[in-house]
């Protein structure tokens, strides 16, 4: 092996529920993407099958890589699917007495969130979800602390230590307390969990108990409930996912400590002591790494799509960040979690095709083949045709060439299906059913897309679009087709490019807490300076938290950069922003000057300058504090520029190719041998391991020296 060669030092995982894909950076800046199916039952052997299959191109292994390694982040959808499919541990759960029915009724919206607007209108198609925790594992204990925090009726000890008892006999695994308004008076949860703790060690059960105070101090008692109950029932054991993923690391040298994607944008250590926030973290690798290519390139709108096997992920940035939802929804839950905007539907390549049986019209998902492709995979088992289907046969995909070849597709078998489910039924040929599949989904694409940055009072035309993930590059121009985007960009190393995101993800925990603070417009300096103790005193409680996890991890306080932060609306609005402190501790009247101009600046940039209401005073409803460490970030390739010249050594041929009623023969590329330059008219389909870029007719693309691909639209051919 070269000694002089350059070190691997960053490496990034998106654990999907198709596609295990990994990301590899060397200290000069060069990556290597790495592809394998994705395995539920042992994730950490999909994720060594990718890292061989990325470090192959570079004649390496992974004992060789491992172990200089200096950092490696994790996403998945693993913690995702557990709640999704109910499979988490069997939690207790400890409320106020007269509370136990709340966590089983759920909040109302829970019953349609998921569902499309025309379905959430009738009631027929609301249904409710098993509740995360049985109403038999449900106790409530005597305590009452009203809404301004005062303590009303005292915590009755022996009844926590009663309730504690009767869990344990129901089979409890863990325990969660949540007591009403525990946010703005935390002594009687607190005091319920050390008395819970007391009586499990006189029982001698090991069990872990979860006090909502010590991980989500937030207003909105559903969404506090169902996140900490998360923290127990799908965290707890995404943690032993984590640990066998850490210790196979370990077993080929690894000495870096294994850090996760949080749903903020951050990444914390698998060892955190709040590992809930990491419920969804593909997706928000994605943002993350736009966002870093969108500074290097001087982008500062970007539309970012992510299209996996299973889902169609949407986030927007504007100005060069992105928006952060405070109470979002997930899994059909509510939530207490800061989390990246995203919208997310569920159709992707691998979607299920059907018919509907009443009306006729085809219908995608939302169910998918996942990392079973589709029924052209003759080991898959499906005999549902699935959106892939349609790719092969329309000539879109190379059956040899999947995954590299690790897979070999059945063009026939995908036919057979299609003409028995959907083109006979249909009375259409396969070829007219199958294009009639992409065109559908092309179209829903295109309009969730243009509905979703309109509705933001946005145009697209002053977006560019970035298009990633394993299917991205497949779809690109048919849901970015008449938009108008400034550009439309596909990185080369699309397939992995969340889990580039992942690495480019600064190391950084999060705490928030819920804050009343109000003043009219006309208050004294007194009563600003008094606010500014309340959200001090809040940060103070926050930094603590954060620097604790940071130690945790070996890291010592003094390495630590915290930045404060706070969510502020108008008073009477229904709607809060989050905002960076521009101050880094509060005290006086001036200080509160500095925290509602920052504000205002936001404000502006988010709606509009004209739409600023100060006359209606200041509500600060939210602390937060972050704390970061520097890590080290991947480096943009830079290739030298070879000139729109094509190499002859790039081009692997032709391939008849179906779009719009006809077969044309499409010129297929080899996307690694092409160079910074060169330039493409379609039909044309450039193909790589990990991915596939089709350019049809109409259109046409070239390479930068970031090896990214531009995509434009033409004059036909």
């Amino acid at each position: 092996m070269d000694m002089q060669r350059s070190k691997v030092q960053v490496m990034g995982i998106d654990a999907g529920g198709t596609m295990t894909d990994t990301f590899f950076v060397r200290e000069d800046g060069n990556f290597v993407v790495g592809k394998a199916q994705s395995n539920p039952a042992d994730e950490s052997l999909a994720i060594y099958n990718s890292s061989l299959d990325a470090l192959s191109a570079w004649q390496q292994g992974v004992d060789d890589v491992y172990p200089e390694l200096v950092t490696c982040v994790y996403s998945g959808t693993a913690m995702l699917n557990r709640v999704v499919q109910r499979k988490g541990l069997d939690v207790g759960l400890m409320v106020n007495k007269g509370f136990e029915q709340t966590h089983s009724m759920g909040r109302a919206i829970q019953s349609y969130l998921g569902y499309a607007l025309e379905e959430r209108l009738h009631l027929n198609t609301h249904r409710y979800d098993a509740p995360l925790v049985p109403y038999s594992r449900t106790r409530g204990v005597t305590e009452r602390t009203d809404v301004q925090g005062r303590i009303v009726i005292p915590l009755r000890e022996e009844e926590v230590r009663q309730a504690t008892r009767e869990l344990v006999e129901a089979g409890a695994q863990a325990i969660v307390i949540v007591l009403l308004q525990s946010h703005k008076n935390p002594a009687s949860e607190k005091r319920a969990r050390d008395v819970c703790r007391e009586e499990l060690k006189r029982l001698g059960a090991d069990l872990p108990v979860f006090a909502s105070v010590d991980y989500y101090p937030s207003r909105k008692e559903s969404h506090r409930t169902n996140t900490t109950i998360l923290e127990a029932y799908a965290a707890e054991p995404s943690r032993q996912t984590l640990q066998k993923v850490s210790e196979r690391f370990k077993k080929h040298g690894a000495k870096f400590d294994l850090r996760v994607m949080a749903t903020h944008g951050g990444t914390i250590s698998w060892k955190a002591k709040e590992l809930a926030r990491t419920i969804v973290s593909g997706p928000i690798g994605g943002v993350i790494g736009s966002r870093l290519l969108g500074e290097a390139l001087g982008y500062e709108n970007i539309a970012c799509s992510d299209i996996g096997g299973t889902s169609f992920d949407m986030a927007l940035i504007t100005k060069g960040n992105f928006a952060i939802a405070s109470d979002p929804d997930m899994a059909r839950l509510v939530l207490s979690l800061p989390l990246v905007a995203m919208d997310s539907v569920g159709a992707g390549a691998g979607s299920f095709v059907r018919l509907d049986p009443y009306s006729g019209s085809l219908k995608l998902g939302p169910d998918s083949a996942g990392y079973r492709v589709g029924t052209c995979w003759p080991e898959s088992g499906l005999d549902t045709v699935s959106v892939t289907d349609c790719h092969v046969v329309l000539g879109y995909l190379n059956p040899d060439n999947f995954l590299g070849g690790a897979i070999k597709l059945d063009v026939e078998r995908a036919r057979q299906h299609i003409q028995a489910q959907i083109a006979g039924p249909l009375g259409l040929s396969v070829e007219e059913a199958a294009a009639g599949v992409i065109e559908l989904l092309d179209l829903s694409l295109h309009e969730y897309l243009r509905a979703n940055i309109s509705a933001k009072g946005y145009n697209p035309t002053d977006f560019v679009c970035f298009s990633y993930g394993g299917a991205g590059p497949v779809h690109t121009y048919g849901y970015t087709e008449g938009l108008g985007f400034k550009d439309v960009v596909v990185p080369a190393w699309a397939a992995g490019f969340s889990a580039f995101g992942c690495a480019c993800a600064d190391f950084e925990y999060r705490y928030d807490k819920s804050v009343d603070i109000a003043l009219p417009p006309d208050s004294g300096e007194a009563a600003c300076a008094e606010a500014c103790a309340v959200i001090q005193a809040a940060w103070d409680e926050l930094a603590a938290k954060v620097i604790e996890e940071f130690v945790i991890n070996g890291f010592k306080p003094e390495d630590v950069t915290l930045l404060p932060g706070y969510r502020m609306q108008y008073m009477g609005q229904l709607n809060d922003l989050e905002i960076t402190s521009p101050i880094a501790s509060a005290a006086s009247a001036a200080d509160w000057q500095q925290i509602t101009e920052a504000f205002e600046d936001t404000y502006s940039r988010v709606y509009a300058s004209s739409a600023r209401s100060p006359e209606l005073g200041f509500s600060v409803t939210g602390a937060i504090m972050r704390g970061l460490v520097v890590t080290q970030k991947p480096v943009l390739p830079e290739d030298p520029e070879a000139g729109p010249q094509l190499q002859p050594a790039a081009h692997l041929g032709k391939r008849p190719f179906y779009r719009h009623k006809r077969w044309v023969d499409a010129d297929i590329w080899q996307m690694e041998a092409l160079q910074p330059g060169n330039h493409i008219v379609g039909p044309a389909v450039i193909e790589s391991d990990s991915t596939t870029f089709v350019v049809p007719d109409g259109f046409e693309t070239y390479l930068d020296k970031h090896r990214l691909f531009h995509l434009k639209e033409c004059a036909r051919g």
